[in-house]
């Protein structure tokens, strides 16, 4: 069935992927205040974020197009197809970023703005247009773009760059290439096919699942930072040792995978991973701040023993 001229538009924005975008500048916006975020920031901080990243979206769709007509997994895009024009998606692309760009500057705050401007030009321009063509480390090196979201729902109600936010950054630049390189590992013949240099294609696929495994140790011991440096509590530290367990060892059995469409499935939990991660952010946060610790440094000797010893003892039932 022939889709509508709305749904090609709406494909164009990279539904799912600007989903995940606009989650996780939300937990950003959550975690910048004790409370709620002001009303005004939020709603419209969320809404020039989604405009940007769906631009952005439709500029990937832009640069790729010759690209996408070889690959299985992009040929049904509307590009590809021939369902819109290289003109209709260039003027598309450049409302959605002009309007994003009026709504920030405007009604959020003159420093999102500029971040998530910065962001656009990683992703569209830097990464597609240049990077994925030139590097096996194309989604490392472009990845800071992808990962920026948090940063910009932070910027957008406390108007400043705080560590905390480079912080929640640094977590989803880590977990970038292990999530794109699965995919990559399943679809290495589309990617050769396009003349693409993802890492399975140059350096082989068992290279690169090993790669995945350094990656996902190291995400694993980020992830434990928030926690470590006070941002985050006892509940958000048991949940990303769970998950990330379970990330590590997705990761070890793809050394040796029962089939070729496992390193979809470890795609696909990576998906879930780091929704569920940030959502346990968003709860320790702000629906369970009792969970919180309190400084060692704020209780008489007798106390921080106690207190060492409680943290001790919280820790022994985490799996």
């Amino acid at each position: 069935m022939r889709r509508t001229k709305a749904a090609d538009y709406w494909t164009l924005t990279k539904p799912r992927v600007v989903a995940l975008i606009v989650f996780t500048a939300l937990v950003g916006m959550f975690l910048a205040v004790p409370g709620l975020p002001p009303l005004r920031q939020t709603v419209f901080g969320l809404l020039g974020i989604w405009l940007a990243a769906a631009s952005a979206a439709a500029i990937n769709h832009l640069i790729d197009q010759r690209i996408d007509r070889v690959m299985v997994r992009t040929a049904h895009r509307p590009l590809a197809t021939g369902a819109l024009t290289s003109t209709q998606v260039l003027v598309f692309a450049i409302v959605l970023g002009a309007l994003s760009m009026a709504i920030l500057i405007t009604l959020v705050n003159p420093l999102t703005a500029a971040l998530t401007f910065a962001s656009l030009i990683g992703y569209a321009i830097i990464y597609t247009g240049w990077l994925k063509r030139a590097t096996p480390q194309n989604i490392v090196i472009g990845g800071i773009a992808g990962a920026a979201p948090p940063v910009l729902g932070w910027a957008a109600i406390s108007n400043t760059l705080d560590p905390h936010a480079l912080l929640l950054c640094l977590i989803i630049f880590v977990w970038t290439p292990p999530h794109f390189w699965a995919l990559a590992i399943f679809r290495r013949d589309d990617y050769a096919r396009a003349l693409v240099p993802m890492l399975p294609v140059t350096h082989g696929v068992e290279y690169t699942r090993w790669q995945i495994l350094f990656y996902t140790v190291l995400l694993l011991a980020v992830t434990l930072l928030p926690w470590a440096t006070g941002m985050s509590g006892l509940f958000y530290l048991g949940g990303a040792l769970v998950l990330g367990s379970a990330f590590l060892w997705h990761a070890w059995k793809l050394l040796d995978p029962p089939d070729e469409l496992y390193a979809m499935k470890v795609f696909n939990y990576s998906i879930v991973y780091l929704m569920a991660l940030f959502a346990f952010l968003l709860v320790d946060h702000w629906l369970l701040p009792w969970l919180q610790p309190v400084p060692l440094n704020a209780l008489g000797p007798a106390e921080g023993s106690f207190g060492l010893f409680g943290l001790i003892a919280g820790l022994s039932w985490i799996p």
